[in-house]
């Protein structure tokens, strides 16, 4: 509490006391606070609501608070009938103080949690009666603390009848680590709501920001950062907690794990000043961390780069970045209307956070035209269908062919603990699997000999119990070759996404599933988290 608020119930209190007829003291001007721990139990300070403040030559004065009963005084006087017993008004807070000094709180011992194979029941369980034990700010610090020691992207809130799971998804797999009475949710989701800026009791979904950094109860500070989603469910409101590494150095193209052919392709689409770059992915494929990568590359005092994103994820040093609220069926200006605008600030770079009706792109891909390069996400299966998407939303427009120069789509893998990870024979059907895929390897790429192969798999130990270690991108990715806009610009085709991607191999691109599985040959992760991720 602030000096200022406690200034205020102490006037409160005093004022409540000449309207009483009692004294009233001040108890946090006091220079001692001696403790008379013989004369009650700390339950009876609880339920009678008292405090012996002072002992003195037969003389016995108790605290008491406006909700202390004249039934409780009574008793109190019979009690200590061989004494002379007086009261004086003070305020609560003076009173939560004392019972601090006589009953101070158990010291909450933070537990650091592992990830274990199976989930352990019992440190679940041991994690959950600590957080049980600790304030709200607390409870959210030490997830957002112990989420970025186990390096996860999300934290995850989930109601359900009886209780509240808390799981963490690490490596792009979910880890149950806790959970929670529905008491303790509901002190929790107020925390979490007040600080994001939602409503617990809205019946939409929402979106929020958290950043503020919270000092915990053994003394240590976390930087709580996190995008915040919630949707409300039959039990009750679940949350999903995305974390942000603000690192800006972390943000470089040679962090992305590009092979030398699609590092060369990328440096020389962004190196040139107009068209149109598109990443596409799933929901947590890394598109935006692929994106920002780019733009932290072309940062420079040379060039005025704007972002347009819905939110704001990372913030940036040398880049002007806008955020966009959208809310279905409000005034919020839309991506496009704030595109439009942003164009008129002359940008030499713009990057939209996604791609996501027919106003968005036909801006978008009117801007690539005129001078810019617009660098934006699109949620896709794969590079193919991002092509035909565009197609079935803006129609066969030549335009947009002349606009989009590159297309890359990813998805995030687990990469094999490579001090772990123990070598084995491939089987005739792991072997036959990986040369049907081999053997649609386009021209150019040199093909790996599978005679004496030998795949990998994750083996474990006390500290990683799963055998992988981080994650890394399989991509697929094209330019606008001739075959490809023979396509698009015939009439008479039926554009699939299909024939993009036969024209797109013919033109030397490698399928996800061809990356992914040059990737498991050279020992990078396995068939089986391959086909997990692929499909």
């Amino acid at each position: 509490m602030s000096q200022d608020a406690r200034l205020d119930e102490e006037q409160a209190t005093q004022r409540r006391a000449r309207v009483l007829g009692m004294d009233y003291l001040d108890t946090s001007q006091l220079a001692e606070k001696p403790l008379y721990k013989d004369q009650l139990t700390n339950q009876e300070l609880y339920d009678l609501k008292v405090i012996p403040l002072r002992l003195y030559d037969n003389n016995l004065l108790f605290g008491v608070t406006t909700t202390t009963s004249q039934q409780s005084m009574t008793n109190l006087k019979q009690r200590f009938a061989d004494q002379r017993v007086a009261f004086t008004l003070i305020s609560d807070t003076g009173y939560r103080d004392y019972m601090r000094l006589y009953d101070p709180p158990k010291q909450v011992v933070y537990h650091d949690i592992a990830i274990t194979q199976a989930a352990d029941k019992e440190q679940v369980g041991q994690i959950s009666a600590m957080l049980e034990q600790v304030r709200a700010d607390d409870m959210l610090a030490y997830l957002v603390a112990q989420a970025h020691r186990l390096n996860a992207s999300d934290i995850h809130i989930e109601t359900a009848v009886n209780d509240v799971r808390v799981r963490l998804r690490i490596d792009g797999v979910l880890h149950p680590v806790a959970r929670l009475q529905p008491d303790k949710y509901r002190v929790l989701i107020s925390a979490i709501a007040s600080a994001g800026n939602v409503s617990t009791g809205s019946n939409e979904a929402q979106q929020g920001h958290i950043a503020q950094k919270v000092k915990m109860a053994d003394g240590n500070e976390v930087d709580v950062n996190v995008r915040l989603e919630t949707v409300p469910t039959i039990n009750g409101m679940d949350v999903v907690m995305r974390l942000f590494n603000m690192d800006q150095a972390m943000y470089t193209l040679e962090k992305l794990g590009l092979s030398p052919a699609e590092r060369k392709v990328v440096d020389d689409i962004i190196a040139k000043p107009t068209g149109l770059v598109m990443v596409v992915g799933p929901t947590g494929s890394g598109k935006t961390t692929t994106l920002y990568s780019m733009l932290n590359s072309l940062n420079s005092e040379e060039r005025k780069i704007i972002t347009i994103e819905d939110p704001v994820e990372y913030q940036f040093e040398g880049i002007t970045q806008i955020s966009v609220h959208s809310k279905e069926g409000g005034n919020d200006a839309s991506f496009a209307d704030k595109l439009r605008a942003v164009l008129r600030l002359d940008p030499d770079i713009v990057m939209v956070g996604e791609i996501r009706d027919m106003d968005t792109a036909k801006t978008a891909l009117q801007a690539a035209l005129t001078g810019h390069l617009v660098l934006a996400t699109f949620h896709a299966g794969s590079a193919a269908a991002a092509l035909t998407r565009i197609a079935d939303i803006i129609g066969q427009n030549p335009l947009f062919i002349s606009a989009i120069r590159l297309v890359m789509a990813q998805r995030l893998i687990r990469r094999l603990d490579d001090s772990l990870k123990q070598a084995y024979t491939p089987t005739e059907a792991e072997l036959k699997q990986i040369k049907e895929v081999v053997d649609g390897l386009p021209e150019g790429i040199e093909r790996p000999k599978l005679e004496g192969l030998q795949l990998y798999k994750p083996g474990k130990s006390d500290d990683d119990p799963f055998g992988y270690k981080g994650q890394l991108a399989i991509r697929e990715q094209f330019t606008m070759s001739e075959p490809l806009r023979a396509i698009l610009q015939d009439p008479k085709l039926s554009v699939t996404t299909q024939t993009i991607e036969e024209a797109a191999t013919k033109s030397g691109m490698l399928t996800m599933l061809q990356d992914g599985m040059l990737k498991v040959i050279a020992g990078e992760t396995t068939l089986d988290e391959l086909y997990r991720v692929v499909g």
